[in-house]
């Protein structure tokens, strides 16, 4: 059998992400969700959204990038405590002890103030920031500590989808591909040294800024192999159910989608959340 996770990134970053986990989780078949315990959604998401939703696997979308700190990192923030690096400063500056350190501290506030709420089902990262290999082995270390046994890795196969392919947007995400897949190429040893659980496969950046029901279901046609897990990421969000489409509420609609879920079954895939993915050999 091969396992599928389909994971909603930034929940709690806004009431309206967070409306589109609970109904993907209550009317759609959302199983996984990724929660930035930063973001200014938080608690809504701890008290009104996950109660609601009991077979929903929580993760931490662990998160340098956006928002305010929840500690005193100044090589991480500006002076009123916002993030501002960028991802290539974030590369150049992993190999900076007292800025690792630092990165340490914040992403262990916010593993803290969740499991106050919830039991943590895996950690990710806002931008695929803990891709970054000296950010990754800090995260490997961090999950076996906290007891957390699932880390998303990256590496993804470049795939045509007819239409999506001419896309502005394609050739920059191709980039992101090329440099995450050799990212994950030394993670997945860092996976193996602290025995622990990830996905053979993502999907999600391919595509990032067009995913919809096609993205899956090509990315998944392209994955013949038996057991393995698959991983695709999505960012919904809805204010309204009247609201105009847009590319959020697009990736909504792929939670809702019952001929996606009767293709994603008979392309022989078991729906899972990433604490049941099977232990990496």
């Amino acid at each position: 059998m091969k396992q599928f996770i389909l994971n909603a990134d930034d929940f709690g970053l806004s009431k309206e992400f967070n409306n589109a986990v609970l109904e993907g989780n209550k009317n759609g078949f959302l199983k996984s969700a990724s929660l930035c315990v930063n973001g200014i959604a938080f608690l809504d998401a701890v008290t009104n959204v996950i109660p609601q939703c009991p077979n929903l696997g929580v993760g931490i979308h662990l998160n340098i990038m956006e928002g305010k700190s929840l500690t005193e990192c100044n090589l991480l923030t500006d002076k009123d405590g916002f993030f501002n690096n960028s991802y290539l400063s974030l590369i150049l500056n992993s190999y900076r002890k007292e800025f690792l350190k630092q990165i340490e501290i914040e992403f262990r506030a916010q593993i803290e103030k969740a499991v106050k709420f919830i039991k943590i089902d895996h950690l990710d990262s806002h931008v695929h920031i803990h891709a970054i290999p000296k950010i990754f082995e800090l995260v490997c270390k961090l999950a076996k500590e906290y007891n957390i046994n699932y880390i998303r890795s990256q590496y993804e196969k470049p795939y045509f989808v007819p239409g999506k392919c001419f896309n502005i947007k394609y050739p920059i995400n191709i980039i992101k591909v090329i440099l995450l897949n050799l990212f994950t190429l030394k993670n997945k040893k860092l996976i193996k040294k602290y025995k622990l659980v990830t996905n053979d496969f993502l999907l999600g950046v391919n595509y990032t800024g067009m995913m919809d029901v096609s993205t899956i279901e090509y990315g998944l046609q392209k994955l013949k192999k038996n057991n393995i897990v698959v991983e695709a990421l999505i960012h919904p969000c809805i204010s309204d159910k009247n609201v105009a489409f847009n590319q959020h509420y697009t990736e909504f609609s792929i939670l809702t989608n019952k001929t996606l879920k009767q293709k994603i079954n008979s392309m022989d895939f078991e729906l899972i959340k990433c604490e049941e993915a099977k232990i990496q050999k």
